[in-house]
């Protein structure tokens, strides 16, 4: 990989951003890695969870538009690609952001499940600086996550924003110290590790779901089909086995090498 580094540990995969000279920005070499990346994880049955982050202290500090020639549509094609392969993504995704997160690196982040951010870390929808509209799927998270008239307000003006208001306006899952950031977000990965993998993914697909709407009719529906998918899985008989046993269920043991 060029512009990613990935490693891998006890069914967590860490995808990291490398380009630190450009505080991380996206190229569509990148683009094409992250696709490749994200797709590879989605059909590895050892990766039960992905933490994305950035390089030398920043998350991402967007799209790279220094180098773009030619068409901007066949651009945007690519570039979407982006948060199409992390939305299919069924394993539980954690955003692990420090420094800038802006444009369409803050989406970017948006697009997993749970955003852990550190107290210097700042964000920002800065399209409108650029005369740029959202993209990367911001148009769709934001409304979803902080309703109509405050995301209107975020990409209207691009300004930056804390971690902390960040948090509070729901688009920050836990703000921590620098010095906390890694272990936390170890903890927290490494309990959805241990947690009931199909379970959990199944749940995220219901959640998801749920929140593209439906409504309540189409969230049972669907919910009868996964939980009996859950009832009949081994994951299931593993926790029952775990309770009438009085013990811890396992989920996950690590393959020695």
């Amino acid at each position: 990989m060029e512009t990613l580094v990935v490693e891998r540990s006890g069914g967590v995969v860490t995808v990291t951003l490398s380009r630190p000279d450009k505080k991380n920005a996206l190229t569509p070499t990148m683009f094409r890695e992250l696709v490749e990346v994200f797709t590879e994880v989605e059909n590895n049955p050892d990766d039960r969870v992905l933490v994305l982050t950035g390089a030398a202290g920043d998350f991402c500090s967007g799209a790279d538009l220094a180098g773009l020639r030619g068409d901007a549509l066949k651009y945007m094609a690519i570039a979407h690609e982006v948060p199409r392969a992390l939305h299919a993504l069924t394993i539980p995704t954690i955003a692990k952001v420090d420094g800038v997160a802006v444009g369409a690196g803050w989406n970017l982040a948006l697009g997993c499940d749970l955003v852990v951010a550190t107290e210097r870390a700042r964000f920002s929808q800065i399209f409108v600086r650029r005369a740029l509209s959202l993209d990367f799927g911001g148009s769709w998270l934001l409304p979803k996550l902080v309703g109509i008239q405050k995301a209107k307000e975020l990409a209207f003006f691009g300004d930056i924003i804390s971690a902390a208001d960040a948090a509070e306006l729901g688009l920050v899952t836990k703000v921590v110290a620098v010095e906390e950031l890694d272990p936390t977000v170890d903890l927290m990965a490494a309990r959805l590790v241990g947690g009931p993998a199909q379970a959990i993914s199944l749940t995220k697909q219901l959640l998801n779901a749920s929140a593209d709407g439906g409504g309540l009719e189409v969230a049972l529906r669907h919910e009868s089909h996964v939980q009996a998918n859950n009832i009949n899985g081994e994951e299931a008989q593993e926790a029952k086995d775990a309770f009438m046993e009085k013990r811890d269920a396992v989920f996950f043991r690590p393959v020695k090498v």
